[in-house]
């Protein structure tokens, strides 16, 4: 069985956004996924109920519920994690993951917010024995116009220092999570297919449509990474 733990301390980083499409794309490849919800706003457990029973099944588990315990038949077990989560809750948490993604969204107070939930996440004894791996993805980063790309290109290649306001807000985020010293997998755009995806119960790489199409190219990195070695602990 191979667990994958969503969390961040901070609250509306998409926990349950990644969560369930992570969840989504596992059963499309006719996985058996279970999807654990922490949380007890219950938010992934609500995107199961929208799901058409027609859709490729997804196990949805109340994790706060006494004498929770994931079932072995499994393929994968997505781990939704709530706000605020720390100290013992964490540490009970990590104890159950083979692989952790951390979203962090691109704000200054996102960011200073992530960076003290990672020093604490590196003090816990699994993940400081490194017997669980780390990994951080820069989520709801919005897309910068054809045009404004095209002009931050040209005008540095004249050397005119220019970005565009995506790139002002992107820029810092992706110098924060190198400086982490934790792979940083993926970046996802702010796309209004999350939302339409959220209301059926889907994932994007289910709409099927040209759009979500390509905003699910953008998860492929994240999916190769989670496919490779460097995504488990030696033990595993």
């Amino acid at each position: 069985m191979r667990t994958i733990l969503v969390v961040n301390s901070k609250g509306g980083c998409g926990k349950s956004t990644i969560a369930t499409n992570l969840a989504a794309f596992y059963a499309r490849e006719n996985k058996s996924v279970v999807l654990a919800d922490f949380d007890p706003q219950g938010s992934s457990l609500q995107w199961l109920e929208a799901r058409s029973p027609e859709r490729p099944h997804i196990e949805g588990m109340a994790g706060l519920e006494s004498g929770f315990r994931l079932p072995r038949h499994i393929d994968f077990a997505i781990l939704d994690a709530p706000a605020g989560i720390r100290g013992a809750e964490l540490t009970a948490l990590v104890r159950r993951a083979q692989t952790i993604l951390i979203p962090v969204l691109p704000s200054a107070t996102d960011m200073r917010a992530t960076a003290r939930f990672v020093r604490d996440l590196l003090l816990v004894g699994k993940v400081s024995r490194k017997e669980t791996r780390l990994a951080t993805i820069a989520n709801r980063v919005p897309e910068t116009p054809a045009m404004a790309r095209a002009a931050e290109i040209l005008l540095n290649g004249i050397d005119f220092p220019y970005q565009s306001v995506p790139g002002q807000v992107y820029r810092p985020l992706e110098r924060f999570l190198t400086r982490l010293r934790i792979p940083f997998v993926s970046t996802l755009p702010d796309s209004p297919s999350y939302a339409l995806a959220d209301a059926r119960g889907l994932g994007i790489c289910e709409l099927g449509e040209s759009r979500s199409a390509w905003d699910f190219v953008r998860w492929r990195p994240l999916l190769d990474w989670l496919d490779s070695p460097s995504s488990l602990p030696r033990s595993a």
